[in-house]
């Protein structure tokens, strides 16, 4: 299953971005915070619960420059999936979306694909809320 989440202007540079993506800590604050639990994390990975109980861990796996910072779901996430969150540099900021692909069967995306979609569009909201001065 691929989903693409909205596309943002962020208010700050690449690097400024890439920076404060690159550390899986910072994560929490583009999170949903009434609607995870449990956040725990290091610089390069991170792991929290969604409403429902489902533990959802992510494991810093890369990057392409600063134009990508590439995530991938640890041992304790439902299913395999590959984050990759993509910026590029415009006149006026900076515009990033994530791009998710995930090992989903039918039946599980019927129940993900909303969700999941609305979680990573308010990620790229927040993101863009975090660096608005």
């Amino acid at each position: 299953m691929i989903l693409d989440s909205n596309k943002v202007i962020v208010p700050a540079s690449q690097q400024e971005i890439f920076e404060f993506l690159k550390d899986a800590s910072n994560l929490y604050h583009i999170l949903p915070q009434d609607s995870i639990s449990d956040f725990k994390s290091t610089k390069d990975d991170c792991s929290f619960k969604v409403q429902g109980g489902v533990i959802i861990s992510l494991i810093h796996d890369g990057e392409e420059g600063i134009e990508k910072i590439f995530m991938k779901s640890g041992d304790r996430s439902p299913f395999p999936f590959r984050l990759t969150i993509e910026t590029t540099e415009q006149n006026d900021g900076t515009e990033g979306y994530i791009h998710f692909d995930g090992e989903v069967n039918m039946f599980l995306k019927m129940m993900v694909e909303k969700p999941l979609g609305n979680l990573f569009n308010y990620m790229t909201k927040k993101l863009k809320e975090h660096f608005t001065k």
